[in-house]
């Protein structure tokens, strides 16, 4: 019989924040091999990147903690499914995928504390 476990991220350790244009956040989705999703949550349209994993790292992610070396997001009230961009440099209208993950406990934390650090 093979146990499963349950282990719920315990922390985000956020290293650094930015707003960024709506705009701006697609754009930096768009890779040369497609697009790359972003997540909705409570009106937060964002993106994040982690640190790469050290032996330090794998430590604090076994152990609950989770890095964010950057986390970009936008004002986005409303979600969509797709978001559109039209970029003039390559003459085309790319769609980007937005994920709402306004279900997940994490996300919702995440952006509740980044409204109210937006606030102070």
């Amino acid at each position: 019989m093979v146990r499963i476990s349950y282990s719920p991220i315990e922390e985000i350790i956020v290293h650094d924040v930015v707003e960024v244009a709506s705009e701006d956040l697609l754009r930096e989705r768009v890779t040369p091999a497609g697009t790359m999703p972003l997540y909705w949550c409570d009106g937060i349209l964002f993106t994040f990147s982690s640190l790469p994993m050290t032996d330090e790292v794998v430590r604090d992610y076994l152990r609950g903690k989770v890095h964010w070396l950057e986390a970009h997001f936008a004002k986005v009230e409303k979600y969509t499914p797709i978001m559109s961009l039209s970029e003039e440099e390559y003459k085309t209208t790319m769609n980007i995928r937005i994920i709402d993950t306004s279900k997940s406990g994490v996300h919702k934390e995440f952006v509740k504390w980044l409204k109210d650090s937006i606030k102070k």
